[in-house]
């Protein structure tokens, strides 16, 4: 079995690290060889925050090649725009509605980019699915939950079975948090499936 690379990519406190732990242990559910790295920069100071999650037959390295990313999921615009150089040729892009600004912006170190919503698009010209996380987690009651819809949105554009994401959920979410993230994972799918 081919081995599917998956990068998660935003700012610290989007959940990003979390929905890379779903993803890796819905996997590992589904009986597939899985591998995970992540980097946290500066995270905890609203800096970029990536993971990435590798599972197929046999992985051998955590590390995805530059230009090796079958799926790209950004929690927001800005940083889909900056990850596009990790994405293969045919590589697929989730991207969420948010747009934050860059701490390298806000800070005057560098510009804020020019028309983000075109950029994104022309990059990835057919290839590109949108979310509204904000939105969906609002739906399902808590705003803090918008990280699973998001990995709702994920479970539609991978081959791993709807019951090993379930598992996944209810092995890595706490009992008294569980029910608002298993609502906002069923309205990311529901979105997604649209």
């Amino acid at each position: 079995m081919q081995t599917t690379n998956v990068t998660l990519v935003g700012v610290g406190g989007q959940g990003i690290l979390l929905a890379s732990d779903v993803l890796a242990r819905a996997a590992a559910e589904a009986g597939l060889d899985v591998k995970k790295s992540e980097i946290h920069g500066m995270s905890q100071r609203g800096g970029s925050v990536s993971s990435q999650v590798r599972f197929g037959g046999s992985v051998l390295s955590a590390i995805i090649p530059s230009g090796e990313t079958d799926l790209l999921v950004a929690f927001d615009v800005v940083e889909a725009i900056r990850a596009f150089a990790l994405v293969r040729p045919a590589g697929r892009a989730l991207v969420d509605r948010k747009y934050v600004v860059p701490v390298t912006v806000s800070s005057g170190m560098q510009p804020a980019p020019d028309d983000p919503e075109g950029t994104l698009a022309r990059l990835y010209d057919g290839r590109l699915f949108r979310i509204d996380s904000a939105a969906l987690a609002a739906e399902a009651g808590n705003p803090r939950t918008a990280n699973m819809a998001v990995a709702g949105a994920i479970s539609t554009l991978l081959d791993i079975p709807e019951g090993a994401w379930d598992a996944a959920l209810r092995g890595r979410i706490p009992a008294k948090l569980l029910e608002p993230n298993l609502r906002a994972f069923a309205l990311g799918r529901a979105a997604a499936a649209q």
